[in-house]
This record gives structure tokens, C-alpha cells and sequence, in this order.
């Protein structure tokens, strides 16, 4: 039996009313809370504010350029 420590979800939560995901966003961060590594790919903003740490990619004419957040200390 192997456990796995990371959770990754791609999107789904641009049709969910605000009780809902705020109920997702709830979750997300229980399991982080939980040591868990959460990792989410959206374009909702308040996923994106919910969860700021990450990794943000945005297309330019030159290619795709890539902003890093860390943590909060």
C-alpha cells in the first residue's frame, strides 16, 4: 500500500455557484493544512487568490513566460 501526498486538479470550478466553491476552496485547503501538496490549474480568480502560492503562466508574442509565488513566511 503506497500512499500519495500530492492532489492535482485541472479546472471544473468556472461553473460553480459561490456556496460551492467556496466549499471547494475549503477543502483545497484542508488538505494542504494536512502537509498534502495541492496543486490546481484554473483562471478562476478566486481560486487564484484562495491559493496564492504557485506557479503563473501567461503567453507572450516571445513564448510563454513563467512567475513564481512562494509561500508566505
Amino acid at each position: 500500500n503506497r500512499e500519495m501526498g500530492a492532489l492535482f486538479v485541472d479546472e471544473g470550478f468556472g461553473s460553480l455557484d459561490p456556496e460551492s466553491l467556496d466549499a471547494v476552496i475549503e477543502v483545497l485547503r484542508s488538505l494542504q493544512d494536512g502537509g498534502r501538496i495541492v496543486g490546481v490549474i484554473s483562471h478562476v480568480e478566486e481560486i487564484k487568490q484562495a491559493l496564492p502560492s504557485g506557479i503563473t503562466i501567461e503567453g507572450t508574442t516571445g513564448g510563454s513566460v513563467a512567475e513564481i509565488h512562494y509561500p508566505e513566511e
